[in-house]
């Protein structure tokens, strides 16, 4: 029995009228009391001020806090009193992961002015304000970098978060910055000002705690050909001089022979660039033709970038040339590189999609009679619109995909208002998502296609799935419907169960050894 629209998240599952609330836990005897239950949706986050007697929180109390994200205030908690006072005089806009400043002068947050969630295809800022009187201030407005530019990955679980920390002077704030595929760590002072970039290279970050006497930073980092490790790095105004704690996977890359992808920037019959990488296979011959993958990123607001990614090394080792790359709507290239697609997805991005496809097939080495495509979630869609615009490829996967954007509207987990990201409303003013639906092409399909799909999938439900099969069966195209179980959700191939994930990659090798090869 369900009377409230907010009632299950993907990965979460069916939590129904359950909310997070903050409760006060002593850490000596576990004795415990609730301290706050007035947020909306319980999806808050909190600090501790640094003298311990209050905590910041990101509240929204509006009743449709679900499609109302500019309705979030910053307020204060009292742990004496148990008193709540909400920040005066912040702007209406989303507001995330509220850090107060060492010296307890500031708090930072992460967010925007104006309508929208966090995710967006507008930048997600960093703000400082006043924790008495607000005086708020976008110190990276001036930029056009996004505390949101995530860079996908197999090998850790997505989070859809903005990364940053204050240094222990106060006089600094480190934060972790997607740009053209890298993930770096960069630095700010909280008056505004230039973003100094302390880390460089081909590389993705992540950032840890900074040690007591501001000297030191704990960071992992990830390659294309290494995984996560924990690294010490050795902070100064300008650089951050790491080196190496763990090797925990060092003895397995030494079994191993991995390749590191080349990098392209590809011009489009639009005149703008398309960032693509080329992961050539370990063994590799000039003088020989390959078949190849295009890989697509899901999102679509996110980047593919430096980090491991093990599909891809599979890939290349069964002996594909695997591309990838940030088409339009992707982060880490600027706002407006990301803007491009709303609206118009599978519209605005086919002419990066078509300069990408027309780049494989001018590699000397790949065999253009036997390419195929690939994705998950956006990267399905993608994949389901390239096969109904195009007979490029001999064979396609389309993997927790989205196909109908006015079903869609229904029954995802994240509900989008009637004229919000899109025009209209699913229901009696759909047409802008019909337009956009790639089954509303599929009668041109001809294309072999593999569809991968959890039942679990709360984000893009496995209808999205059922109708891509149901469509290609009725069109006499071959295909197959590998579907797994309840428990597994929409980030399955990096986050679900170990053996569901061996066995998707077999399912993944067959399709493309029966189809390509």
């Amino acid at each position: 029995m369900i009377d409230d629209w907010w009632y299950r998240f993907d990965g979460d599952g069916y939590f129904n009228a359950q909310r997070f609330h903050l409760y006060l836990v002593d850490v000596a005897t576990g004795s415990h009391k609730k301290i706050y239950d007035k947020d909306t949706l319980g999806f808050f986050e909190f600090d501790f001020s640094p003298d311990s007697r209050q905590i910041v929180l990101n509240v929204n109390h509006d009743r449709k806090a679900l499609i109302k994200p500019e309705q979030t205030q910053l307020v204060r908690l009292n742990l004496s009193t148990g008193k709540a006072t909400i920040i005066p005089n912040l702007p209406e806009g989303p507001k995330a992961s509220p850090k107060w400043s060492p010296d307890g002068k500031r708090i930072a947050y992460a967010g925007r002015a104006g309508e929208g969630d966090i995710y967006s295809v507008e930048n997600l800022e960093l703000w400082v304000c006043d924790p008495i009187k607000g005086k708020p201030k976008s110190i990276t407005a001036k930029s056009d970098y996004c505390l949101l530019a995530v860079s996908l990955s197999d090998t850790a679980d997505v989070a859809f978060g903005p990364t940053f920390q204050w240094r222990p002077d106060s006089r600094r704030i480190l934060v972790k910055l997607g740009w053209h595929g890298q993930v770096h760590i960069a630095s700010i002072k909280p008056s505004g000002g230039p973003i100094d970039f302390l880390t460089k290279g081909r590389i993705d970050y992540d950032m840890g705690n900074i040690s007591a006497d501001s000297k030191h930073i704990a960071l992992t980092s990830s390659t294309t050909t290494s995984l996560s490790e924990t690294m010490v790095g050795t902070l100064s105004n300008d650089s951050i001089e790491t080196w190496q704690i763990t090797n925990f996977n060092g003895p397995l890359f030494k079994q191993r022979t991995l390749s590191r992808p080349s990098t392209a920037w590809v011009k489009t019959n639009e005149n703008s660039k398309v960032h693509v990488w080329t992961m050539l296979p370990p063994n590799f011959s000039p003088r020989k033709k390959y078949p190849a993958v295009l890989q697509i990123h899901g999102g679509p607001h996110a980047q593919y970038g430096e980090g491991f990614f093990h599909e891809f090394q599979t890939l290349a080792s069964a002996g594909y040339i695997v591309f990838f790359s940030n088409p339009r709507g992707s982060k880490g290239y600027g706002r407006d590189h990301t803007a491009h697609l709303k609206w118009k997805w599978g519209i605005n991005d086919w002419p990066d999609f078509q300069a990408v496809i027309e780049h494989m097939k001018n590699h000397p080495n790949v065999d253009t009679k036997r390419m195929g495509v690939m994705g998950g979630s956006y990267g399905g869609f993608s994949t389901n619109w390239i096969i109904s615009h195009c007979r490029d490829f001999a064979g396609a996967i389309t993997d927790r995909c989205v196909s109908n954007l006015v079903s869609l509207g229904g029954n995802s987990d994240w509900i989008e208002k009637p004229d919000g990201y899109f025009p209209g409303n699913f229901w009696d003013r759909p047409e802008q998502r019909w337009d956009c639906s790639p089954i509303k092409y599929f009668k041109n399909v001809k294309t072999p296609t593999l569809i991968i799909h959890s039942e679990g999938d709360l984000r893009c439900n496995i209808e999205q799935a059922d109708q891509v099969f149901t469509a290609l069966k009725l069109l006499n195209v071959p295909t197959r419907l590998v579907r797994y179980p309840q428990t597994t959700s929409h980030g399955m191939s990096r986050g679900g169960p170990p053996d569901m994930r061996i066995h998707r990659l077999h399912q993944i090798l067959d399709w493309w050894n029966r189809y390509l090869q």
